[in-house]
């Protein structure tokens, strides 16, 4: 007997011709090699990986592989089939915590929510936003060794207390800076060029070292969203720093240098002036500081003495003679009110001096810079701010549909002030509701379609607050976050 020709009588038997074979269901590991699988293709053809700036296809491509080289386990998987060294080429270095936040089960994404990268056609129509994150690749620094010992530098800094980490606002981005994102410390050395996107945004490439030894390209956006959601800038903590005011100026490519605002001390010796222990004089100058005083002995002005530097600022866009008069009326009650009588025979009336702590005077002058309205109390030596009556909003939302968030003030002035034009929020178990939403008619999980959004600053009664329109919305499936482009404001409440 022939077994094999006896089997394949039985199997053509007409009572088996409606028996199909099981269909195996691919597993997420099947997914995961095939999307790496993607990848290669494309390598093979373009001699290159995908970038985040190419088309749709070219943009997947990149996430899905963004995706495979920060995550050790699927690493392992794909390492395999990577016959042309595109995983063994990455020196990312991931952040353990992070890793093991991303890992967790409460993050998972069910059939439900892995549907929320369907975005409607008519969303998809407002989006206005630019190209994502480039993905850049980390590449060793061949010259690191001129890098390593200032960032244990830095690290220094960060132990005394010299060197601070504040929350990252896009006006920091500027070449010199550190940042710290994920755990790892990382210098914008330089920024190879900048242009302005289709939305007016400026962009460009970067060379960025990080701590770890490597170095990128990294696109000045890619960069600023890493920031964004889970970063700091690490600054130096000096007050009367004038890298403090440029902070407070949120200064940008396009703002103009107007002078400096110093605070002098007196040098002299006269008994008439060194009785008060904390006096200044508040004064401003287009030039330069040093180039004001240089003749100080030779003016009355000056009390015809030596002066040094207490404090000064470099500043932007200011009216200069309006912000002078402004810190004059201020301090008007503590302004020296004496006729000294100088050794050689002059007598001087003072003007702009006035007795008060050099810290009330730098509070003041940030007072005024985020126009909070304010009043001096010389008696009691101290700034009393004071707060407009309760806002009243004059906007009807009732036909609007309106999503409601809490912010941080420094992302709520970067908004008012328009140099930050979207917003993240990261989807979680307990939020998937408020950003999205099942259509009875499909069963699918869309991205709710606000029409605006209202952004409240911390839980106090009198709070900030501002209606934003909403020009379109996407989601990073990457990431797990849907992300909103912000349009003008509607109506704005700033209670200072």
């Amino acid at each position: 007997m022939n077994w094999e020709q006896e089997l394949e009588g039985i199997f053509e038997d007409p009572i088996f011709a409606d028996v199909k074979p099981v269909q195996v269901q691919p597993t997420s590991a099947d997914r995961l090699v095939a999307s790496f699988e993607e990848v290669n293709a494309f390598y093979e053809m373009h001699k290159r990986l995908p970038e985040m700036n190419g088309d749709t296809n070219e943009k997947r491509l990149a996430r899905r592989f963004e995706g495979i080289i920060c995550d050790i386990k699927k690493q392992q998987r794909c390492l395999p089939y990577d016959r042309f060294g595109l995983i063994k080429t990455q020196e990312v270095d991931v952040d353990a915590e992070l890793r093991a936040l991303f890992d967790s089960p409460l993050l998972a994404m069910t059939k439900e929510s892995e549907a929320l990268f369907d975005v409607p056609e008519h969303l998809k129509k407002e989006v206005e936003k630019s190209a994502p994150d480039f993905v850049a690749q980390r590449e060793k620094c061949s010259d690191f060794e001129l890098y390593e010992s200032r960032f244990k530098q830095v690290h220094n800094e960060l132990n005394n207390g010299k060197r601070s980490l504040i929350r990252f606002q896009e006006s920091h981005i500027k070449e010199g800076t550190y940042f710290l994102v994920g755990g790892v410390l990382v210098l914008l050395d330089k920024i190879l060029g900048t242009k302005k996107d289709k939305n007016h945004k400026i962009d460009g490439r970067t060379y960025c070292v990080f701590e770890n030894g490597t170095e990128s390209n990294l696109l000045l956006r890619s960069l600023a969203k890493a920031l964004y959601l889970d970063g700091y800038t690490v600054q130096e903590s000096k007050e009367t720093d004038e890298n403090c005011l440029k902070e407070s100026f949120r200064i940008t490519d396009e703002d103009v240098a107007t002078g400096y605002i110093y605070v002098l001390a007196s040098k002299s010796t006269n008994p008439a002036i060194t009785q008060y222990k904390e006096l200044y004089k508040i004064g401003f100058t287009t030039g330069s500081v040093e180039e004001r005083i240089a003749n100080a002995s030779q003016e009355s002005t000056y009390l015809l003495d030596d002066v040094e530097v207490a404090a000064s600022w470099k500043t932007y866009n200011l009216n200069v003679s309006y912000f002078e008069n402004m810190l004059h009326k201020l301090f008007g009650q503590a302004q020296l009110q004496v006729k000294i009588h100088h050794h050689s025979g002059v007598v001087i009336v003072p003007k702009e001096w006035f007795i008060v702590p050099l810290p009330i005077i730098q509070k003041a002058i940030d007072y005024i810079i985020r126009g909070i309205p304010v009043s001096y109390n010389a008696k009691e030596q101290a700034l009393e701010e004071h707060r407009p009556e309760r806002f009243v909003s004059k906007i009807d939302t009732s036909k609007l549909k309106v999503l409601v968030l809490n912010i941080k003030e420094v992302y709520f002035s970067e908004i008012i002030k328009g140099s930050k034009t979207e917003e993240y929020r990261k989807v979680k178990p307990t939020t998937i509701n408020k950003y999205t939403y099942i259509d009875p008619k499909d069963g699918k999980r869309w991205l709710k379609p606000y029409d605006a959004i209202k952004f409240y600053v911390g839980y106090h009664k009198d709070r900030d607050s501002a209606l934003i329109k909403v020009k379109g919305v996407e989601f990073d499936r990457d990431n797990n976050t849907v992300i909103y482009t912000l349009g003008e404001i509607i109506e704005q409440n700033v209670m200072r």
